[in-house]
Protein backbone atom coordinates (compact mmCIF):
# COMPACT_ATOMS: atom_id res chain seq x y z
CA UNK A 1 0.00 0.00 0.00
CA UNK A 2 1.29 3.58 -0.81
CA UNK A 3 1.97 5.96 1.40
CA UNK A 4 -0.36 8.63 1.33
CA UNK A 5 0.20 10.92 3.89
CA UNK A 6 2.06 14.13 2.79
CA UNK A 7 4.20 15.15 5.42
CA UNK A 8 7.65 15.88 3.43
CA UNK A 9 7.64 17.20 0.28
CA UNK A 10 8.99 15.49 -2.48
CA UNK A 11 11.20 17.65 -4.46
CA UNK A 12 8.77 18.41 -7.14
CA UNK A 13 5.66 18.53 -4.60
CA UNK A 14 3.95 21.34 -2.86
CA UNK A 15 2.15 21.18 0.21
CA UNK A 16 -0.72 22.96 1.71
CA UNK A 17 -2.30 22.58 5.38
CA UNK A 18 -5.38 23.43 7.10
CA UNK A 19 -4.88 23.39 10.62
CA UNK A 20 -7.89 23.38 12.99
CA UNK A 21 -10.89 22.61 10.53
CA UNK A 22 -14.10 22.46 12.72
CA UNK A 23 -15.86 19.47 11.41
CA UNK A 24 -15.05 15.61 11.87
CA UNK A 25 -12.06 13.53 10.92
CA UNK A 26 -14.26 10.78 9.58
CA UNK A 27 -16.88 13.18 7.35
CA UNK A 28 -13.30 14.95 5.94
CA UNK A 29 -11.73 11.84 5.28
CA UNK A 30 -14.83 10.98 2.80
CA UNK A 31 -14.39 13.39 0.41
CA UNK A 32 -10.67 13.34 0.47
CA UNK A 33 -10.43 9.96 -0.20
CA UNK A 34 -13.09 11.11 -3.66
CA UNK A 35 -10.10 13.49 -4.79
CA UNK A 36 -6.70 11.73 -4.05
CA UNK A 37 -5.26 10.98 -7.40
CA UNK A 38 -7.59 13.26 -9.27
CA UNK A 39 -6.31 15.88 -11.22
CA UNK A 40 -6.36 19.59 -10.09
CA UNK A 41 -9.14 20.71 -12.48
CA UNK A 42 -11.57 16.91 -11.67
CA UNK A 43 -10.68 17.24 -8.36
CA UNK A 44 -12.25 21.13 -8.09
CA UNK A 45 -15.29 20.21 -10.15
CA UNK A 46 -15.90 17.24 -7.78
CA UNK A 47 -15.87 19.23 -4.54
CA UNK A 48 -17.88 21.48 -6.29
CA UNK A 49 -20.57 19.25 -6.81
CA UNK A 50 -20.53 17.52 -3.38
CA UNK A 51 -23.52 17.86 -1.01
CA UNK A 52 -20.96 17.89 1.79
CA UNK A 53 -20.06 20.73 4.39
CA UNK A 54 -16.42 20.06 4.53
CA UNK A 55 -15.68 20.55 0.89
CA UNK A 56 -15.49 24.10 1.45
CA UNK A 57 -12.17 24.00 3.99
CA UNK A 58 -10.83 21.31 1.65
CA UNK A 59 -11.52 23.05 -1.54
CA UNK A 60 -9.63 26.40 0.59
CA UNK A 61 -6.06 23.90 1.28
CA UNK A 62 -6.58 22.55 -2.48
CA UNK A 63 -6.11 26.29 -3.98
CA UNK A 64 -3.43 27.27 -1.36
CA UNK A 65 -1.39 23.66 -2.50
CA UNK A 66 -1.84 24.89 -6.39
CA UNK A 67 -1.11 28.25 -5.28
CA UNK A 68 1.96 27.08 -3.79
CA UNK A 69 3.40 25.08 -6.71
CA UNK A 70 2.66 27.96 -8.98
CA UNK A 71 4.76 30.39 -7.06
CA UNK A 72 7.34 27.97 -5.26
CA UNK A 73 8.32 25.73 -7.67
CA UNK A 74 7.04 27.38 -10.88
CA UNK A 75 5.00 24.27 -11.94
CA UNK A 76 1.54 24.97 -14.49
CA UNK A 77 -1.37 24.41 -12.65
CA UNK A 78 -2.91 22.57 -15.31
CA UNK A 79 -0.77 19.48 -14.94
CA UNK A 80 -1.00 18.86 -11.22
CA UNK A 81 -2.18 15.93 -9.80
CA UNK A 82 -3.16 15.44 -6.11
CA UNK A 83 -0.78 13.00 -4.87
CA UNK A 84 -1.52 12.87 -1.12
CA UNK A 85 -4.80 14.22 0.59
CA UNK A 86 -5.21 12.88 4.59
CA UNK A 87 -7.13 14.28 7.45
CA UNK A 88 -5.63 14.07 11.12
CA UNK A 89 -7.50 14.54 14.29
CA UNK A 90 -6.87 17.89 16.28
CA UNK A 91 -7.57 18.91 19.79
CA UNK A 92 -12.07 18.87 20.74
CA UNK A 93 -14.13 22.17 21.80
CA UNK A 94 -14.94 21.06 24.82
CA UNK A 95 -18.77 22.91 25.83
CA UNK A 96 -21.81 21.78 28.23
CA UNK A 97 -24.76 21.49 27.99
CA UNK A 98 -27.55 22.37 30.88
CA UNK A 99 -29.70 19.20 31.61
CA UNK A 100 -32.43 18.77 34.25
CA UNK A 101 -31.33 19.01 38.36
CA UNK A 102 -28.41 20.87 37.90
CA UNK A 103 -26.40 18.00 35.84
CA UNK A 104 -24.59 19.14 32.75
CA UNK A 105 -23.75 16.92 29.49
CA UNK A 106 -20.40 17.44 27.93
CA UNK A 107 -20.29 18.38 24.42
CA UNK A 108 -17.14 17.79 22.31
CA UNK A 109 -16.94 20.04 19.28
CA UNK A 110 -14.49 18.33 17.42
CA UNK A 111 -11.61 19.66 14.90
CA UNK A 112 -8.88 18.24 12.13
CA UNK A 113 -6.35 18.73 10.30
CA UNK A 114 -6.47 18.77 6.73
CA UNK A 115 -3.01 18.24 4.50
CA UNK A 116 -2.87 18.25 0.70
CA UNK A 117 -0.31 17.31 -1.56
CA UNK A 118 -0.04 17.88 -5.28
CA UNK A 119 2.46 17.47 -7.48
CA UNK A 120 2.57 17.16 -11.82
CA UNK A 121 1.40 14.13 -13.24
CA UNK A 122 4.32 11.94 -14.43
Amino acid sequence: MANTAPNQAAPNQALAHGRYIRGSVSKVRRVLDQIRGQSYREALIMLEFMPFRSTGPITKVLRSAVANAEHNLGLDPATLVVTGATADMGPSLKRYRPRAQGRAYAIKKQTCHISIAVAPSA
